[in-house]
């Protein structure tokens, strides 16, 4: 499916991605319409797929996870069988909220958010014990100094077919 995207509909993905619980009514006052269009568009961008799905975020610290590490991962390993495994692994732990495949010298690069370093070592037995791995590398990050799950919208955002 093929959509379209306007200045309304960055302007209501704006809205939306600072606060997906604002009312209908609050958005459309906001963007100076009406409640019936800004609910079609919104009912439109969800069935495109661009709007997955709403989420309440949380505070980590507040939780008692205060500890955020970024696991660089090297593995001589490259055939499918380790690759599933090692995704297998990394799926099912709640600690990893991120993991992305690298180009270059490192393979893997996780977003892992523990209670503290006692945590950490407890995660990292327990991933090399599932997957046999080259080499890892844990950075602690000392303080957040940006953290968001908003996109930038610009009138250059163009959604591709699906």
């Amino acid at each position: 499916m093929s959509i379209r995207i306007d200045e309304l509909d960055r302007n209501i993905l704006s809205l939306l991605q600072v606060d997906s619980s604002q009312s209908l009514e609050d958005i459309a006052t906001k963007l100076n319409s009406s409640k019936t269009p800004i609910w079609n568009r919104i009912k439109k961008l969800k069935a495109a797929g661009i709007i997955q799905r709403e989420v309440a975020i949380l505070d980590a610290e507040l939780l008692g996870l205060e500890s955020c590490f970024f696991v660089l991962v090297r593995t001589s390993e490259h055939e499918q069988e380790w690759q599933s495994r090692f995704l297998k692994s990394i799926r099912e732990r709640d600690e990893v909220l991120e993991a992305h495949r690298l180009a270059g010298d490192i393979d893997y690069l996780l977003k892992v958010r523990v209670k503290n370093s006692k945590a950490y070592d407890v995660f990292y037995q327990a991933l090399i014990k599932d997957v046999k791995i080259f080499n890892v590398t844990a950075l602690l990050s000392m303080e957040e100094i940006k953290n968001t799950t908003a996109l930038p919208l610009s009138k250059n955002t163009t959604p591709v077919n699906s």
